[in-house]
């Protein structure tokens, strides 16, 4: 992931946003890992980890036999996972900073997996066909990406449709797809991928964390949003303030993007 078509902030104020959106998406993903059917045994690359939140989770989940990979292209984050893990305890997980879309690995993983990583790249194929130079024949791959026109938020409000139209804006400026959810199975075809299974989620609430990332992701786009000339630094405020307003308002109902979820075989 290139810090040239990745519009949000990096780093620790970003890492506070991984956090959140982490416990947002654990259901889901953890559901996906039980479909998929995860072994004690696998060798296991968490591509685009972010501050590790998946990978340590993937080392909980199965235990000292596995191994755990994330890799990353932004230390600071790597350096917060790592200290994360040890206090965690997770002996079987390790961080790497690697740019796993300029080059691939030794293909000695049973699983790979990208959460929120294809979306933000100029070119997602390219990506994707590199990732699977890190795995063995046979080996698993899973995606999970947004379709960001799927929010939803009702009743409707001016500032969360002004927060789609921006982050979308802002991505795409960049040369990235926000809306690159509906093109994954036909991406992993292409890229060489068989037996392609999909599901869509979309966490959602009256109340709690969940309404909180749309005002988190604003607060953490909005230096790329100025520096594209998409609003001016009042505008972004002035949105973002409604948004909180919106997220504390328990009769508002509100979603993160869809989500597609894509699995398999190398």
């Amino acid at each position: 992931m290139t810090a040239d078509t990745y519009i949000i902030q990096g780093g620790a104020p970003g890492r506070e946003r991984l956090r959140l959106l982490s416990r947002v998406m654990r259901p889901t993903t953890a559901e996906l890992f039980d479909r998929i059917g995860l072994q004690p045994d696998w060798a296991c690359l968490d591509a685009g980890c972010g501050g590790g939140d998946v990978s340590c989770d993937l080392a909980r989940k199965l235990g000292e036999a596995a191994r755990v990979v994330g890799m990353d292209v932004d230390a600071e984050k790597l350096a917060l996972a790592r200290s994360e893990a040890q206090q965690a305890g997770l002996s079987n997980v390790e961080f790497q900073l690697h740019d796993f879309c300029t080059s691939g690995g030794p293909a000695d993983f049973d699983f790979l997996y990208a959460r929120f990583v294809l979306s933000h790249l100029p070119d997602p194929l390219a990506a994707l066909r590199q990732m699977r130079k890190f795995l063995k024949p046979g080996a698993t791959f899973a995606a999970e990406d947004t379709d960001f026109r799927a929010h939803f938020c009702h009743p409707p409000h001016p500032a969360h449709e002004t927060y789609v139209r921006l982050f979308s804006a802002t991505a795409r400026r960049r040369g990235a797809n926000p809306d690159i959810g509906a093109e994954l199975p036909g991406l992993l075809r292409e890229a060489g991928f068989s037996d392609i299974r999909v599901r869509i989620v979309q966490p959602c609430g009256y109340t709690g964390e969940v309404k909180l990332l749309s005002p988190l992701t604003l607060e953490n786009i909005a230096a790329s949003v100025v520096e594209a000339g998409l609003a001016d630094e009042e505008e972004v405020n002035r949105t973002l303030a409604q948004l909180y307003e919106v997220a504390r308002d328990e009769t508002t109902f509100m979603s993160i993007p869809r989500v597609v979820q894509v699995w398999a075989r190398n």
